[in-house]
């Protein structure tokens, strides 16, 4: 029996992460009794470390690990819970594997950010002193043995005690109490040896304080070592139990369209990453200004649809915007391929792939601040097209133009899409999929998002390409049109005779052929997707099944 019927609570923390503070409020349940580091001294007497009170901790306490395991932690109590506060680096190779095995477990963190500073005043801090390393190894045992932990970030802590405690005790399932919100000041009777050396601030609180909001300046000489432990804080971090703060207000995490992208990895620079840690630089000129080019790409049956069209044009956009120090057509199939790879996307998969001009040595619009070349990244995710393509989709006029040539270009195939982006919130407001953008002179031009064609008479009608981007798909559907053995125009075409079509659809790569039924509230045709459009969709449909680049697939 665990304790003779106690239950056991382990809190595993490193050092300056509110641990005692987080004791002291545990010890305030009369249903609790608490332990200050039982480990303490098997963790002097193993690893010879020098502390100023380590012959008193040896002389005072049982310094056989296992001992302490059975008959101190897992031993008799008179309470129905027993609060054993462990800090990390005492989890010894020497200890029996009870200790993980047994009680309830959970995980105490914080940001080294709000660590180093603290530390730096008691002792020298090293990367091993802080801990975090011990934490993830701790997590990942508890995980392997099927019992991950909760895990408590110490700042949380402080915004808003009292959610955090409640949400702990639902995780430990145990009822949560009041009073562990507030305690007395002043030293306590189950302080461990060493609480003179560095419990002196938590003997004047009386609660969780609320975090300072304007911090004293981080020291320049331990800005490597928080670089080194960023890393496994934010690892531990993205586990946490979340809490709202005055600048982020907490948002409950949103389903994804295809939960299997959760766990997908992209290329970011020169390396393949996982979701939450593929980022870029702040200094990035994507994130300073928008600054970057980028294509869309779909696999079908193990090949790249239109691969060398999609970089050409990537090529073309990136001299138009003078990129300098370009990674060349091969280094970029490569980095594609290996991201689709390491996916296992061979299908039903589509790529956002982005070259920006790269990070500047500080913030500027100036590309002569772009000293370290470009960035490339590759995002691909399993995504079905976008659109109905079987039922049809509704559009609406935008009052927001599509920019000229003589302002933007849209033949340059740029990441500052904020005319696009107006355009869609239009649609969106009016419950619509997307929008329909004029030119300057009022003719239409494309959609926020697509290419757009009709059919009047049995001939099919697509706008030139002066304002809108002449997509890839565009003209893969004009050259079936036109193999079809149907007549075809380009020109200009006003936003009534879409109005007044037989039948419209839009092409794009993300969503590829997808028919409209209705355009500002007018229906198109019968209102169901008409016969060329279903002519040109099974067109479309062959011709992606038998061509594309194939990925190079090793076999072992």
């Amino acid at each position: 029996m665990e304790g003779e019927g106690v239950e056991v609570i382990h809190s595993w923390s490193a050092p300056r992460s509110l641990s005692t503070s987080l004791m002291y409020s545990f010890a305030q349940r009369d249903d609790m009794e608490v332990l200050d580091e039982p480990l303490y001294a098997n963790f002097l007497k193993v690893t010879g470390v020098e502390r100023p009170y380590r012959d008193e901790v040896l002389s005072k306490m049982e310094s056989d690990g296992n001992k302490v395991i059975k008959e101190v932690i897992f031993g008799p109590g008179k309470k129905k819970y027993r609060y054993c506060k462990h800090m990390a680096k005492q989890r010894l190779p020497n200890l029996t594997n009870d200790l993980m095995k047994k009680g309830k477990h959970f995980i105490l963190i914080r940001n080294p950010l709000n660590v180093l500073s603290s530390f730096n005043k008691v002792a020298a801090p090293s990367f091993l002193e802080l801990g975090l390393g011990y934490l993830v190894s701790i997590y990942s045992e508890l995980c392997e043995l099927g019992n991950p932990p909760a895990i408590v970030d110490a700042d949380d802590l402080q915004k808003d005690s009292q959610a955090v405690l409640s949400g702990l005790c639902q995780d430990l399932g145990i009822p949560f109490h009041a009073s562990m919100l507030k305690w007395e000041a002043g030293p306590k009777p189950f302080d461990g040896i060493w609480a003179p050396w560095w419990y002196g601030n938590i003997h004047k609180s009386t609660g969780f304080a609320k975090p300072c909001m304007h911090s004293s300046p981080f020291p320049s000489a331990l800005y490597d070592l928080l670089e080194q432990s960023l890393p496994f804080y934010n690892m531990l971090r993205q586990k946490s139990r979340r809490t709202g703060s005055s600048l982020q207000p907490s948002l409950p995490p949103p389903s994804l369209p295809v939960p299997a992208n959760e766990k997908l990895l992209a290329w970011v620079g020169d390396e393949l990453l996982p979701r939450e840690s593929a980022k870029v630089s702040v200094f990035d000129s994507v994130v300073q200004g928008g600054d970057a080019v980028w294509e869309g790409l779909r696999i079908y049956n193990g090949k790249v649809f239109k691969l060398d069209e999609h970089l050409d044009r990537l090529f073309d956009s990136a001299k138009a915007l003078a990129f300098s120090n370009i990674p060349s057509h091969e280094v970029i199939k490569e980095a594609i391929f290996k991201t689709l790879i390491s996916n296992g996307m061979f299908d039903n998969a589509h790529i956002r792939l982005t070259l920006t001009r790269g990070k500047k040595v500080t913030s500027g619009m100036s590309p002569a601040l772009n000293l370290y070349g470009c960035t490339l990244i590759v995002l691909a995710e399993w995504k079905p097209p976008v659109y109905d393509n079987s039922g049809g989709i509704k559009l609406v006029a935008a009052t927001t133009r599509r920019n000229s040539p003589s302002s933007i270009d849209s033949k340059i195939h740029h990441n500052n899409l904020i005319n696009n982006i107006l355009a869609k919130v239009e649609g969106n407001l009016a419950g619509a999929d997307d929008a329909i953008m004029l030119d300057k002179d009022g003719f239409v031009s494309e959609t926020n998002a697509t290419n757009i064609f009709m059919v009047k008479k049995g001939q099919v009608h697509t706008p030139h390409a002066d304002y809108c981007l002449p997509g890839i798909t565009r003209a893969t559907v004009m050259d079936l049109v036109v193999k079809e053995n149907l007549v075809l125009h380009e020109r200009r075409i006003s936003l009534s005779e879409f109005h007044t079509a037989d039948e419209v659809w839009t092409t794009g790569t993300m969503g590829e052929l997808t028919p409209v039924v209705r355009i500002d509230g007018r229906t198109i045709g019968n209102g169901e997707v008409g016969p060329v459009t279903r002519r040109i969709q099974d067109a479309y449909r062959v011709l992606t099944a038998e061509s594309g680049v194939p990925i190079p697939i090793s076999v072992e």
